[in-house]
């Protein structure tokens, strides 16, 4: 009589029954007979018209991601641009008033997180997105009517509580579109906003400010916001047409719906489904004990100290190394062409060699660290105000930071709560990150602000350190689950139609033993690669023709 099969061992930092749990399995009967015929559907299709459907998908939902994102950067950080126009003495500003403004936008946007995650996990993600760009390109529009510290600070406060959802909102609708290894790709695209968009606004605001700048009775701050208002409130209402997930929106027929939600089960992380009324606690629980849980929240947190400190005070600082308002606007345009060059460049390199993105990411912070030293260690002379200058652009690479580390929050979170806790804990980090950096520039350290640029400092040094511990703990869990499945029984065709029944069943990357952590999914790349880019599995990736998404 032969042996008993020896079960398999499940990791213990992983371990969460997939058979035994009843719970688990009520929870998702109705949802995996929902979905099943998404399983004939695959199959159904040629790979051709699957490329030429994500081709119509990147035609209608990237240029509208990238538009709506750039817009809300702008309108996050244009209060800097309004400082050096006159915000600070037309209202009355005095003391750390100018920085609160800054730090109570961020606690609305932390405070209203969550809610607004559970919002748009629970009704249309399009419609709900879409209206929430309204309402805060209407509060744009009345910044420009403020008179004292109390409008401003009220209308802030409404102002970050309806932002909130697009950065975390937008992460979740790029994975109920795109497959893993196309999600660094794309949300670099809409994320690359942040600085191309800023091209355009910069000259916007330049236009602005020439036009109104020395007219007697002319603000130029205000007319920025009244700007800035109309056309978040315009793209807002385009959005209610045209943005959303698969089963939402209008520009697919009910066969390319299907097709669209079918190609994303390689994901092996669930589709797109909304309106889910099962709260599912034991993935929260799950969150606590994954190490990378508290590494994404970490990691926001340091890379956004500077981050709010330079949104808030970098026009200032640039000011006072010896430039005017119009001269500050026109030298932060080669900044944000150079992130974008950089954003360009990260992508390329990491389509023909693999496994760099967090060493990417880990170099990012190396460049402003030193340019926080020396902006902290050179004197305010405006003989040396480009020497000065340059120390500031070369503070441009730290956005790779936190961006990069956005995007493994679909491609390594499974579990439809997991994956919005996730998201919620990182935005949190973000959040109070930016708080802190709007506080440690002091009214009393003007024009230098020495405190603040050091404080920067010590967070990208930190944050080197953490980076790597993270990517050491990916390539430790990624050996411990080819192990596991070497030992398995199983043969590959087997293990990937698991996973998709896994993913479908709303399983966490903890309980679905065929998920693998991405460490560097390709960016910019070709159909000759895995959907998963790890060390341990794929080796380097072959590259044999060009494209700019994969």
């Amino acid at each position: 009589m032969g042996s008993q099969p020896e079960p398999r061992i499940v990791d213990e930092e992983k371990k969460v029954a997939i058979v035994s749990d009843d719970n688990a399995q009520s929870d998702t009967k109705s949802e995996v007979i929902g979905d099943s015929h998404l399983i004939e559907v695959e199959g159904r299709y040629t790979k051709e018209e699957f490329h030429k459907l994500k081709r119509k998908i990147d035609r209608y939902l990237l240029p509208l991601m990238w538009l709506c994102y750039g817009i809300q950067q702008t309108d996050k950080t244009a209060l800097g641009t309004q400082a050096i126009f006159g915000l600070r003495e037309d209202t009355g500003l005095v003391g750390q008033q100018y920085s609160w403004l800054t730090t109570i936008f961020y606690i609305t946007y932390m405070v209203c997180e969550f809610p607004s995650n559970v919002v748009v996990q629970r009704y249309k993600m399009g419609r709900t997105l879409s209206i929430y760009m309204i309402c805060w390109g209407i509060i744009v529009l009345c910044i420009g009517f403020a008179k004292n510290f109390t409008h401003l600070i009220a209308l802030r406060a409404l102002q970050g509580a309806f932002e909130c959802c697009i950065s975390p909102g937008f992460m979740l609708l790029v994975g109920t579109w795109y497959k893993t290894r196309e999600h660094a790709s794309r949300s670099l695209v809409f994320q690359s906003a942040n600085a191309g968009f800023g091209v355009i606004a910069s000259l916007i605001m330049y236009a602005i400010g020439s036009a109104t700048q020395g007219r007697e009775g002319v603000q130029p701050w205000r007319y920025i916001s009244y700007f800035l208002g109309g056309l978040t409130t315009f793209v807002g209402c385009l959005c209610l047409l045209l943005l959303g997930t698969p089963s939402e929106v209008l520009w697919l027929n009910k066969e390319e719906k299907d097709m669209a939600s079918a190609r994303i089960r390689s994901n092996n992380t669930g589709n797109d489904k909304t309106a889910i009324k099962g709260w599912k606690w034991k993935q929260v629980r799950e969150c606590l004990i994954d190490p990378c849980f508290w590494f994404a929240g970490m990691n926001a947190f340091l890379s956004s100290v500077p981050n709010g400190g330079l949104t808030t005070f970098g026009s200032i600082v640039i000011k006072s190394f010896g430039f005017t308002s119009l001269q500050t606007i026109l030298i932060e345009i080669p900044r944000s062409v150079m992130s974008v060059v950089i954003f360009i460049c990260v992508g390329l390199t990491c389509s023909k060699w693999s496994n760099l993105r967090m060493f990417f990411m880990a170099g990012s912070v190396l460049p402003p660290f030193a340019g926080f030293l020396g902006m902290s260690l050179l004197p305010n002379d405006p003989a040396i105000k480009w020497t000065k200058w340059g120390c500031y652009f070369i503070t441009v690479p730290f956005v790779l930071g936190l961006f990069l580390a956005w995007t493994l929050i679909p491609s390594n979170t499974a579990g439809r709560t997991k994956r919005t806790i996730t998201s919620s804990f990182t935005f949190v980090g973000y959040c109070v990150g930016n708080m802190v950096g709007s506080q440690i520039f002091k009214e009393k350290d003007a024009p230098k602000y020495t405190p603040g640029t050091i404080g920067c400092a010590i967070c990208f040094g930190l944050e080197f350190a953490l980076i790597l511990t993270w990517r050491f703990v990916l390539v430790r869990r990624n050996k411990k689950r080819d192990a596991q499945q070497a030992n398995d029984g199983l043969t590959a065709e087997e293990r990937q139609k698991k996973g998709k029944e896994y993913g479908e069943a709303d399983y966490t990357d903890f309980e679905n033993p065929y998920v693998s952590t991405a460490l560097s999914p390709m960016i910019f790349a070709t159909n000759k690669v895995h959907s998963s880019d790890t060390p341990y599995r794929n080796g380097m990736s072959h590259i044999h023709q060009w494209s700019w998404l994969p």
